[in-house]
Formats: structure tokens, sequence, C-alpha cells
């Protein structure tokens, strides 16, 4: 998985922090008359493809919406084969990621996972803490309202603690105690499967983001929809609520 950072060299404007809703997986499996699970192992290779063309493009963070805290409703054996996805995903990458500069994140209640997967999550940041040519956070087990809530928890016992005035509490301190605090807000959000709703996804970072909603199913997501959805953002005029 060759990462190689470079800006694009013509005027449009590239966003620093790209997040994307990977949505379509199991409509891909049906459309195919093939088993859901099949879909998500697809969805696999998609995700190789943004981590390219993330690094060919020159954008330094990425941000993957992995699985939802709301997944955990699923059928069992959907969730099993998705934790056994994840184990082999993770196992099979880590080198590639590791030699190729990203460094890896998670965000989410992690201590849900089982604890297999709890330590291959720590041994990639592990790997990787030191890499810098692009940013890649992986959301497992995430929920933003969850994490918003957490946040607030974290700042109530500082307030009671003499640690912070209530009066102090604003934007920048909230933001400071969400899971993406050491992150820029995105920049562009891109969900496909044509889709259009956050799903309980970076609900406070994604205040001023640009949203893009793409057809196409997740596990058919390629460089080429990465780049029309840039091309998109490059379009709009982000005013952040100005005139």
């Amino acid at each position: 998985m060759e990462v190689v950072p470079q800006r694009d060299s013509g005027h449009e404007p590239i966003p620093e922090h790209v997040a994307i809703i990977m949505d379509g997986n199991g409509r891909w499996a049906s459309k195919r008359s093939l088993q859901r699970l099949r879909g998500h192992e697809q969805g696999a290779e998609a995700v190789r493809e943004a981590v390219r063309g993330c690094g060919d493009l020159g954008i330094r963070y990425l941000t993957l919406f992995a699985f939802s805290s709301e997944n955990w409703s699923r059928p069992v054996e959907e969730i099993n084969h998705l934790m056994g996805l994840f184990r082999y995903f993770f196992n099979k990458e880590i080198n590639a990621l590791s030699e190729a500069g990203v460094k890896v994140n998670f965000i989410g209640n992690i201590n849900r996972l089982p604890e297999d997967i709890q330590s291959l999550v720590e041994e990639i940041k592990l790997r990787t803490q030191h890499n810098s040519k692009l940013i890649l956070t992986i959301a497992l087990s995430y929920g933003s309202q969850s994490e918003i809530a957490g946040a607030m928890r974290q700042i109530a016992e500082k307030v009671e603690a003499g640690e912070l005035a209530a009066r102090d509490i604003c934007e920048e301190v909230i933001a400071r105690h969400l899971e993406t605090a050491d992150l820029p807000d995105p920049d562009l959000l891109i969900r496909t499967s044509g889709e259009k709703r956050l799903s309980n996804f970076l609900l406070w970072q994604c205040a001023y983001t640009e949203f893009v909603f793409l057809d196409t199913l997740w596990p058919d997501f390629r460089k080429d929809d990465l780049i029309a959805a840039v091309r998109e953002y490059g379009s709009r005029n982000r005013r952040f609520g100005a005139v």
C-alpha cells in the first residue's frame, strides 16, 4: 500500500482532512446475489484505494467510519465476520501502513471489542506512532453522541474538582475533550451508497464540513471517486457562516 503524499499542482484546493462514511457493502452483495459478508470483504479493498488515493492527492488526514456503536445490534454472525475481517485486515496491512509512513489512530469504545482486536489496535498505534505522511483515523465501535456525552462528563468532573470554571466552558474547551482533539475538523465528508445522513458520525466536528454524497456503493469506491469528490469540494465557496 504505497503512499506518496504530493499536493495537486493545479489550482483546485485540496482538503486537509477527509472523512468517509463507508456505506453500501450489504447492497453491493445483494445486487450480486451474494451474502452480505462478501460485501464487507470487498469493502476492505476500497479502504486500500482510499488510503492510496489520499496519499497521492496530498490529503493529510483521513478518517474512516468502520463500525458504529449501533452496528452491535446487527446479527451475531455478521458481527463475528466483521471482527474476523478487522483481524485479517489489521494483521495484513500493519507492515504496509507502517512502511508507507501512515500513522494510524482509533476512536470509539475500543474496550467493547474482543481482547485480541484491542491488542491489535494497540500494536498498530505503537508501530505507526512516529509516522506523519498520512494520519489515518479508524472509528471502531464509535458513536458521536456518546463521544460528546463523554466529553461533557470529563468537563463536569473538572468543574467539580475546581480545575475548571463553568464560565470558561466554550467551544474550544469542548473540542479539546473529544476523541478527535488532535485532529483538525474534516473539510470534506464523503458518504457512499446514495444515503444522505451523518448516522451519528462526527456530529460536533462536521459543523462546517462540506458534504459530498456518492451513489457509488463502498466496495466499488476507487481513486476516481475520491478525485470527483475532491473536485466537487474545490468548486464550493466555504464561508463558515460569513458573507
